[in-house]
């Protein structure tokens, strides 16, 4: 073998990698070298410099293949980062426009006299929440008349189902997709079911009272 051995070789590599690697560091504007450092890289230069040509080549090779990896690993870092901010972006300006076409749905209803119109769509509803709802929708002169079959078909239950006809929501209708007609969220929004039992007594009794009438001579209406 050459002057120095193959242990020597591997140490002085090593070390030789470090050397590069702090010149790369000084040379990329790196502010933590002190004299001390520079005193290390200048023994470390040493050392490559004894070894073969072939040898600093592949030592060197390798500390600049160890830089651009480091390089690269902090690029893919810094594109996920923002790659998830854009996504969090899209996202809040996904839910804005969302609720901006609610709200413009809704003005668009009650400009149309809709009187569900101010009534959010939630997940549950409390029957306090649904009686306010009625009493808004039918108003004062109807609503007792109205409160009363809706109290003895379904207790202000807007999910119940009748177990053998089927009927369905707060006013039973039979089948229950008929209110459908008033608006597709029929099995779930109680302004709906509402809408559609007020128009059902107004057509077939000719107000929520006259129904009521009939109901209590037939229990049913």
């Amino acid at each position: 073998m050459s002057r120095i051995s193959v242990r020597g070789i591997a140490v002085a590599s090593a070390t030789a990698v470090t050397a590069v690697g702090s010149v790369v560091g000084v040379a990329s504007g790196s502010s933590a070298q002190n004299n001390n450092d520079a005193e290390a890289t200048a023994a470390d230069a040493t050392l490559l410099a004894d070894l073969p040509a072939g040898q600093q080549a592949r030592v060197q090779t390798a500390s600049l293949t160890q830089q651009a990896d480091t390089v690269a690993a902090q690029a893919d870092a810094s594109a996920r980062k923002d790659a998830e901010q854009a996504a969090r972006a899209a996202a809040a300006k996904a839910a804005e426009a969302k609720k901006s076409a609610a709200e413009k749905r809704a003005a668009a209803k009650a400009a149309a006299g809709d009187p569900t119109a101010g009534f959010q769509v939630q997940s549950s509803y409390t029957v306090a929440q649904i009686k306010a709802m009625a009493a808004q929708i039918v108003g004062s002169g109807q609503f007792q008349c109205f409160s009363n079959i809706v109290d003895h078909e379904s207790t202000w239950n807007y999910l119940a189902v009748n177990p053998s006809s089927g009927a369905y929501g707060l006013v039973q209708a039979l089948p229950g997709n008929k209110m459908a007609s008033v608006a597709a969220d029929w099995q779930s929004n109680p302004a709906t079911q509402i809408k559609w039992g007020l128009n059902y007594m107004n057509t077939t009794y000719g107000s929520p009272c006259q129904a009521w009438a009939f109901w209590q001579v037939h229990h049913a209406y």
